[in-house]
């Protein structure tokens, strides 16, 4: 990339300094393009041109006895080198330079909006599940992160930016994170109680777990923010000895886990026939208890009338038999009874009570407080304890809205018999 500057004197013509970079997490600013540290690169002239892009940061680093300085330009900026804009410059400008000589300092630019993606897929390991510890089944795991530089404060004390290799860095951050991935999933199943039968069905929340894991120490380790993990493959050696025996075992246990339930379930539906046939029954023989009753009465009362109506007949000597008029007055009250007692209990067979009359029920309010339903009779009582006035609002179903209660009619009736206080002595 080439840059414009001087190229013979030592902080000679002015420089625009700027980042014309495509694609970079940081990048050294140097005049000319020059691909080798040299004093030149530092000599910085006072009033030179700045530009700072949206999503960009610029550092300047000063070098002082007492140790590094820094100042941050936040892009967009574009304007000039004065210490308006350096905080740390103003005071190394009142050391002695006048304005006009330059000054040293090292300039990087950090790229604040761009992501950087890595693709990753870790080498053959073995993936056991928690409930059988010797079944160790190898297993792959692809996918792909995205990160992005924010804390740049951070970054800064993390690596050494004058030899900073975009491609470096991601081979570190690709080394660390297939280490960390392996080991993260390698404890999943166990951590998370997921057979790694199912394991591949869970692949999203194996991302969210493996992400929450690396992220905290990616911030620490390297400065950098971990923004996606996205894993796209746990791919299991489906021909491993291993496999094929989990898969058996875990087929045999939905299988009997199917047949159990099968089992449970076939004996409540039937414990639930049975119920359903007993309550029947005793339905049943409730609805024939009344008839019941009144066959064993009407048998009683036959067999006291028959009893009964022999008594009309005396025996009047000779072997004859005559009529007795008492006896048959006697049977015809019997009877008389019978038969009345016979055609209520009918009657109650066959009349059903009537449901209770509806009574008006009002909902009642004041100052925002809603209460009820109360009755006519409730209410009654609440005024005679002044609990309810007619400065209350009334409601009941059929209403358009609430009411004062003293311009209700129906409930006039309780504050026209409300008695009147009384007398003062």
């Amino acid at each position: 990339m080439g840059l414009f500057g001087s190229k013979n004197d030592e902080g000679g013509m002015m420089d625009i300094v700027r980042c014309d970079e495509k694609e970079y997490l940081i990048w050294k600013w140097r005049p000319s393009g020059e691909a080798n540290s040299t004093n030149k690169e530092n000599a910085i002239r006072y009033g030179s041109s700045l530009r700072v892009k949206d999503g960009e940061m610029a550092v300047f680093f000063y070098k002082q006895n007492n140790g590094t300085m820094q100042d941050f330009i936040q892009g967009p900026f574009d304007g000039f080198i004065k210490t308006d804009n350096f905080p740390i410059l103003t005071s190394l400008v009142s050391l002695g330079w006048d304005g006009k000589s330059p000054f040293q300092a090292e300039i990087y630019f950090f790229n604040l909006s761009g992501n950087v993606q890595l693709k990753f897929g870790t080498p053959t390991f073995d993936l056991f599940d928690g409930r059988f510890p010797d079944l160790g089944i190898p297993c792959n795991v692809r996918g792909n992160l995205t990160f992005n530089l924010t804390d740049y404060k951070n970054f800064i004390k993390l690596n050494r930016l004058q030899e900073f290799n975009l491609e470096d860095f991601k081979s570190q951050i690709q080394e660390f994170c297939i280490r960390k991935i392996k080991s993260v999933v390698t404890n999943i199943p166990i951590d998370n109680n997921i057979p790694v039968m199912q394991i591949e069905r869970k692949i999203d929340d194996v991302s969210d777990i493996v992400k929450s894991k690396l992220k905290a120490e990616m911030e620490d380790d390297f400065g950098i923010n971990l923004k996606r993990l996205d894993i796209s493959m746990i791919e299991l050696d489906q021909s491993h000895d291993h496999y094929l025996q989990l898969k058996k075992i875990t087929v045999d246990q939905t299988s009997k886990k199917i047949e159990a339930v099968t089992d449970i379930e076939i004996e409540n539906i039937g414990e639930m026939a049975r119920i359903n046939r007993k309550n029947a029954e005793l339905g049943v023989e409730g609805s024939n208890f009344a008839v019941h009753q009144l066959n064993q009465q009407t048998d009683v009362l036959k067999t006291a009338s028959e009893n009964l109506g022999q008594m009309s007949n005396v025996d009047l000597g000779g072997g004859g038999s005559g009529f007795n008029p008492a006896g048959m007055m006697f049977g015809m009250g019997i009877g008389g009874a019978m038969g009345s007692q016979v055609g209520g209990m009918m009657n109650n067979m066959n009349q059903t009570p009537p449901p209770p009359l509806a009574q008006n029920t009002f909902h009642i309010a004041l100052n925002g407080q809603q209460t009820g339903p109360f009755t006519i009779d409730q209410l009654k009582q609440l005024a005679l304890t002044n609990q309810f006035t007619k400065q209350h609002h009334v409601w009941k179903p059929g209403m358009a809205g609430w009411e004062l209660a003293s311009v209700n009619n129906e409930l006039s009736i309780i504050f026209n018999s409300m008695p009147p206080p009384p007398p003062t002595i």
